[in-house]
């Protein structure tokens, strides 16, 4: 099969579109976000410091003690969350232009990878895992993001997988 075969050409452009889709809201998405907290600073600064500090879990005293209270240390995480998100938005912006321009989609598979693995890792890693596994938040009513960090955990790991389905970057469907 040759790539100007009609039947090739619709199935890689249906998945470049989708792949495009895809890591596109998820750009738009973690840019907003970033851009609320920039200019939105102090709404997500505390909820920050609620989670880190711990004061809207149970209290267990066998948990407590990681709890973070130094606003200083706590500020210092809202930000470097801030700079992952905007890195982040910056990646997906450039996967989601290269997949628009379908130039060389083996390198806005790459991009666009990056970008979703700093989202899983953003979200997974440190809301789901970190955030609510290690400072309880799980346990909080009103401190509590574990729901919405696990839409955008799993959309990023849809958005992933779409982007590594055969057919994208050139090779072939069935090799």
């Amino acid at each position: 099969m040759t790539t100007t075969d009609p039947t090739r050409r619709s199935r890689l452009s249906s998945h470049a579109l989708a792949a495009g889709v895809l890591t596109g809201i998820l750009a738009l998405y973690i840019a907003l976000v970033a851009f609320g907290n920039i200019t939105d600073f102090g709404t997500n600064q505390q909820f920050v410091r609620h989670v880190l500090a711990m004061d809207s879990t149970f209290k267990d005293h066998d948990l407590m003690w990681r709890a973070i209270t130094s606003t200083a240390l706590q500020d210092t995480a809202y930000v470097l969350i801030i700079a992952w998100e905007t890195v982040a938005a910056l990646v997906l912006i450039w996967g989601t232009y290269l997949w628009a321009a379908r130039r060389d989609d083996a390198f806005a598979r790459r991009v666009s990878t990056y970008g979703l693995l700093m989202l899983l890792l953003l979200f997974g890693a440190g809301f789901i895992a970190i955030g609510g596994e290690w400072f309880a938040m799980w346990q909080a009513k009103a401190w509590n993001g574990e729901d919405s960090a696990t839409r955008v955990f799993l959309l990023s790991g849809v958005a992933l997988i779409v982007n590594h389905l055969p057919g994208n970057g050139g090779e072939s469907p069935t090799t």
